[in-house]
This record gives structure tokens, sequence and C-alpha cells, in this order.
């Protein structure tokens, strides 16, 4: 028996260095929306967030694939690993 793949989603997003750039000018001051459990509704939460800051132009916000980030059939390093 297979155990079902979730589909994870993390909303975050702040202040950017250039409207040009991907860098965050302050990572410690990332907002983070929340983790959602499907497509959908993250970009529902990101739309969101994207309307309340359209007039601050360096202002971004991003939706994170964090089921990309864990594929099962590859193996981890042992500091991906909890008590390694």
């Amino acid at each position: 028996m297979t155990t079902p793949q979730q589909r994870l989603h993390l909303v975050f997003g702040g202040e950017l260095i250039s409207t040009d750039s991907t860098v965050f000018k302050n990572p410690d001051a990332i907002h983070i929306v929340g983790m959602f459990p499907n497509y959908a509704t993250a970009y529902q939460a990101w739309k969101a967030e994207a309307h309340r800051t359209v007039d601050e132009a360096q202002t971004r916000y991003f939706i994170a694939h964090i089921h990309r980030l864990n594929d099962e059939g590859q193996p981890t390093s042992p500091t991906a690993e909890l008590g390694a």
C-alpha cells in the first residue's frame, strides 16, 4: 500500500532589493502567509497578498511547491534526517 503524496504549497513574500530581482531586502522580515494543501488555495492566498501590496512596487509574493522538494524516491543526506 502506498501513502498518497501531499501537494503542499508555501506562500511567502516581502520587499525585494529591486523590481528586477528576487533577492529579499531583509530576509528576517519575510512575511510567511501560510502553508496550503493545494495550488488553488495557495493561489487565492497569493492573490490576496499581491492585491493588498499592489502599491508597494518592490514587494512580491511567491508560491513555493514544497512537495517538489521532497521526493521519497531520492536518498537523503544525514542532515536531512531528524536526529542525524
